[in-house]
Formats: structure tokens, sequence, C-alpha cells
């Protein structure tokens, strides 16, 4: 791996590689729950948490499996280790705020099978990434993956107040910003080189 400074590799990860936008990771909780803001930013808050948990669990996982040489059970243990995060998460959320638990729905759960969390800890673990990188590179990946979210929710609530032809609404119209978001964040491409 070459020398890549933390500024570098969380830039790459919000910005550059969103998982959403670029890698389009994600992308049923990115649709299904960027309907409102407030929703939107607690998801991007929830999986940001799952991701970072994973992230570091990954790291050590890894390490772990490397020296038994026994790399082969990467995967199966990255899914037990995303999937008791979230369950954690969820009984958190439904014991603190009843009304969030409702609001993110199915979702919530969801974020288990969110191939941007396995996403991140393949990615981090195949780029050679050490501790304090893989910490960073999650945190980015988790403010790309909110950065996306608060983006679209932001957009579709103010599409509510707009006229649109009966033609494009709904879903239809959801897809149509999806792209156009997702077409402006290639913009950050040029700096990745």
């Amino acid at each position: 791996m070459k020398s890549e400074s933390l500024w570098y590799i969380f830039i790459n990860a919000s910005l550059i590689n969103n998982f959403v936008l670029a890698y389009f990771l994600g992308i049923c909780p990115f649709l299904g729950v960027s309907g409102k803001m407030e929703t939107a930013t607690k998801m991007g808050g929830a999986v940001t948490f799952v991701m970072l948990i994973s992230s570091v669990c990954a790291y050590g996982i890894h390490a772990f499996l490397v020296v038994i040489n026994a790399p082969f059970l990467q995967l199966i243990s990255y899914i037990v280790v995303i999937a008791s995060t979230v369950q954690l998460v969820e009984m958190f959320i439904k014991k603190m705020s009843p009304v969030l638990f409702k609001a993110l729905g199915i979702f919530l759960p969801l974020i288990t099978t969110n191939c941007a969390i396995l996403g991140l800890a393949l990615f981090q673990t195949n780029k050679g990434y050490g501790f304090i990188e893989s910490f960073v590179y999650a945190l980015g990946a988790g403010t790309g993956f909110t950065l996306a979210l608060v983006l679209i929710a932001g957009l579709r609530e103010q599409l509510e107040f707009a006229e649109v032809p009966n033609l494009v609404k709904g879903t239809v119209l959801t897809l149509l910003v999806a792209g156009i978001l997702s077409l402006s964040f290639m913009g950050f491409s040029g700096l990745g080189s």
C-alpha cells in the first residue's frame, strides 16, 4: 500500500469514492429512508456508528485470521460482527427513541444487509489499511453515506412543493434526482489524481 494521508483517506471515502453515489452500495436505505431530513440524518448516524464498529472489528478479525492462517473465515466473521452491532443499535434506538424506531421501520434491521458496511470491511482489508487508517476510512465512508442521505432527503423535501408532471412523480423522480446527484459527485473524481 502506498502511504496515504489520513485526510486523503477521509476525502476519498466521503466524496471521491462515495459508497452510495460512486459505488452504488447501500441503495436500499438511500431510497427508502430519505423522504424526510430528520429520518435521513438519524439513519446516517446509525449507519456511521455501525461502520465505525465494524471497521475496528474487521481490522482485528483480519489480523487474527492472518495469524492463525484462516483467511477463508474473513467474510463470515465480518457478517457476524455487522449483524451483532446492528442488533445492539436497534435495541438502543428502540429503548431510547421509540418514535425514531418506528420512523426507521424495516430499514433499521436492514442495516445488517447493507452492502456498504460489508464493502467497507472488505475494501479496508484489501487496501491494507492499519488501525488508524481503517478508522478514518470508516468515518469518511459514514460521513459520505450520511451526506448522500441528507442531500437526497433535502431535495425530496423541496420537490414536494414543486409542480411535477404525474409521469415522473414518486419513485421515478427520486431515481432521476439520485442519478443527477451521482453525476455531480463524479466531479470529485479529479481530486483523487
